[in-house]
C-alpha cells in the first residue's frame, strides 16, 4: 500500500483540472442532433469496465449506502439511459475483451485467461493468447465505414505479433497496456527469469510508451488521454471511442485523497475498492461533458458495461450481492453484468428505461455495424476456417422498435487458464428462463451488503458445488440461484443438457502454446524494458 499512502492526487485538484481543460478547448454548438432518428452516423463510446461487481454501483443498491458514490454511472443508465438488467460476459477478462472486439461468443474466439507471452509455433492463426490472427476486430470493421479510432486502457486480447496489438487490430491509436493488471503507479507488470527488472507493461500506438510511465496515476492518464481524444477529433466524422478503464481490477490503488473519503469504511480493502470506483465515475463525468461541449453527445452511442462479475476472492474488494458467486465463476455473478446505454443518440422515449432481455458481450459488433453501415460478416475469418460471428444486432431492441431481445440463449463456457481448467469455472447454458451448469462451480455462496468485512472478508466464498452433468435453475423465478431443480424437473433438465451438449460441440478451444522467452528477450534487446510484441 506504499503507493497509496503516499500519494497526494487531490479530488477537487483532479476533478477540477479535467473539467477546466474541457472547457477552456471546446465550445459549445447549437446544432445538436435530438436523437438517433437522425439517420447519421453516431459516436460510439464504449466503455468496458473492469472487475465491476453487481454491488458496486448506486442504481443496483435500494437501499442507497454512502458506500457507493456512482453519481455519473446512476444519471447516466437511469435518467438518460437503458438499464441492461441481462447482459452477460464470460466469467474472466480476457475471454470477454476477445468477445466484444470480434463479435463471437467466449466459446468461438477465446475462453483461456492466459498469458500473453503464450505461443504456440505450430499454429501461426490461432496459436496464441487472444484473438485468433485472421479474425476481423469491430475496429477495422468500423473504419471501413469511416470512422476514427481510438483505443485507451487496458487491452488483454492479444501481444505476440503487430497484427495482436490494438493498431493491428483497426484503431488509429492506442494507449494503454497488454497484461491482465499492471501497477495503477510505476506501470510495471510481471517478470522475466533473465535477472532483469520488472518489465513496463505500456503502450502507445506503435510503441513503448517511452517517458510517460510512472508520471501519474494511471487511470488519470488514461483519462487525460481520452479528453485529448475527444478534444481533437473532427466532430464531422464518426468517432469510435474504445475506452477500457483499469480500474476497478487489482493491485487496489488509489490516490491518498480518494481513499480518505472513505474512511468510514473499516475494511482497507473494501474501501480502496469503492474508492477506486468513486474516482472513475468521475471520470466518465468529465468525459461525458467534453462530448457534450464538443457538441457531440446528441449523436453519440454510449455503451458501458463490466468485462465480469466482481471478483470476491482475495484481495479483490467487491461484492456481487445479492447475486451468487463472483468472477471465475459461471454463477450469476461471475457473469451477469453492470451494463447499461446512454448518450443522445437513444431514443428519448427509452430513456429511464430497464430491459430484460438477454445480451452478449459479443452482440455490440454486429449492433455497432449495423450502425455505421457496414456489413458484420467476417470474410478473413472464412477464409482461414476460423468460427464466424455470433453477434446479434441489438439497435432494434435498446432503441425500443423491437420489444424483444433476438437473444435466446448465452453459452457460458468454461474458464480456463493457460491451457488448463480454472479452479471451479465449470460451463453452461442459458436458454429461456433456465440455466444448467455442469462440472464443479466454485464461490458457491452469497455474500452480504456489506463486503468484504472482518467477519467475511476477501476470500471467504470457498465452497465448491459439484453440479457433475447439470445443476438446474430458473432464474427468472429465482435470479439468486437459490433453488437446484435438477431433481424436481428431470425432463427440463434433459433438454438442457441436450443443448448444452450441442452447443459446447463447436467450442474453439486451440492450442495457444506456453510461455515464449522471445517475450523477454524482447524486453531486453528491442524494447529496453518495457513489454510489447515479440514475434513478426
Amino acid at each position: 500500500w506504499a503507493h497509496v499512502t503516499n500519494r497526494v492526487c487531490k479530488m477537487q485538484v483532479f476533478s477540477c483540472s479535467l473539467l477546466v481543460y474541457v472547457l477552456c478547448s471546446v465550445s459549445r454548438t447549437s446544432s445538436q442532433r435530438l436523437d438517433g432518428e437522425s439517420g447519421s452516423k453516431p459516436h460510439i463510446l464504449m466503455v468496458l469496465v473492469d472487475d465491476w461487481g453487481w454491488a458496486n454501483v448506486g442504481y443496483h443498491r435500494d437501499p442507497a449506502t454512502d458506500e457507493v458514490q456512482t453519481p455519473n454511472f446512476d444519471r447516466l443508465a437511469k435518467k438518460e439511459g437503458v438499464e441492461l438488467d441481462q447482459h452477460y460476459a464470460h466469467c474472466a477478462c480476457s475471454p470477454s475483451r476477445s468477445s466484444l472486439l470480434s463479435g463471437r461468443l467466449p466459446i468461438h474466439v477465446n475462453v483461456d485467461n492466459g498469458d500473453v507471452r503464450r505461443y504456440n509455433e505450430q499454429d501461426p492463426i490461432s496459436g496464441f493468447q487472444g484473438i485468433p490472427r485472421n479474425m476481423t476486430a469491430i475496429a477495422e470493421k468500423l473504419k471501413q465505414a469511416g470512422y476514427a479510432t481510438h483505443q485507451v486502457g487496458k487491452w488483454d486480447a492479444g501481444m505476440a505479433t503487430p497484427d495482436h496489438t490494438p493498431k493491428g487490430r483497426g484503431f488509429d491509436t492506442s494507449f494503454g497496456y497488454f497484461h491482465h493488471q499492471n501497477d495503477y503507479f510505476t506501470d510495471k507488470q510481471g517478470f522475466c527469469l533473465e535477472g532483469l527488472e520488472t518489465p513496463t507493461d505500456l503502450w502507445d500506438t506503435n510503441g513503448p510508451a517511452y517517458g510517460q510511465n510512472g508520471t501519474d496515476y494511471e487511470e488519470h492518464v488514461f483519462a487525460t488521454k481520452v479528453l485529448d481524444i475527444v478534444l481533437k477529433h473532427n466532430v464531422s466524422q464518426p468517432l469510435f471511442l474504445y475506452y477500457a478503464p483499469h480500474i476497478v481490477h487489482g493491485p487496489l490503488q488509489v490516490p491518498k485523497d480518494y481513499e480518505e473519503k472513505f474512511n468510514f469504511i473499516d475494511d482497507k480493502t473494501r474501501r480502496v475498492y469503492h474508492a477506486m470506483v468513486k474516482y472513475l465515475d468521475d471520470i466518465v463525468g468529465n468525459v461525458t461533458q467534453a462530448f457534450v461541449n464538443r457538441g457531440m453527445w446528441n449523436n453519440t452511442l454510449m455503451v458501458v458495461s463490466s468485462d465480469n462479475g466482481g471478483p470476491e476472492y482475495f484481495s479483490g474488494g467487491a461484492n456481487n450481492y445479492p447475486l451468487k458467486g463472483a468472477k471465475l465463476s459461471n454463477w450469476q455473478g461471475g457473469v451477469r453484468v453492470n451494463a447499461f446505454v446512454s448518450g443522445g443518440f437513444l431514443p428519448q422515449s427509452m430513456r429511464g428505461t430497464t430491459l430484460d432481455g438477454y445480451i452478449a458481450m459479443c452482440d455490440w459488433y454486429a449492433t455497432f455495424c449495423h450502425l455505421a453501415g457496414v456489413d458484420p460478416t467476417d470474410t478473413r475469418a472464412a477464409a482461414a476456417k476460423l468460427p464466424p460471428i455470433d453477434s446479434l444486432n441489438m439497435w432494434p431492441y435498446v432503441s425500443g422498435m423491437n420489444h424483444t431481445s433476438p437473444r435466446v440463449d448465452v453459452p457460458l463456457g468454461p474458464q480456463i487458464m493457460g491451457g488448463l481448467e480454472g479452479a471451479g469455472g465449470g460451463a453452461g447454458l442459458i436458454s429461456g428462463q433456465y440455466k444448467i451448469l455442469v462440472g464443479h462451480i466454485g464461490q458457491d455462496g452469497w455474500t452480504g451488503p456489506q463486503y468484504p468485512n472482518d467477519t467475511n472478508p476477501a476470500g471467504g466464498i470457498n465452497a465448491i458445488a459439484d453440479c457433475g452433468k447439470g445443476c438446474l435453475f430458473d432464474i427468472k423465478k429465482d435470479p439468486e440461484e437459490h433453488e437446484n431443480l435438477a431433481h424436481s424437473m428431470p425432463e427440463v433438465l434433459a433438454e438442457m443438457q441436450g443443448k448444452y451438449k450441442s452447443v459446447m460441440e463447436s467450442l474453439f478451444l486451440p492450442n495457444r502454446g506456453i510461455l515464449s522467452p522471445r517475450a523477454c528477450d524482447y524486453v531486453r534487446d528491442h524494447y529496453h524494458g518495457f513489454w510489447g510484441p515479440f514475434l513478426p
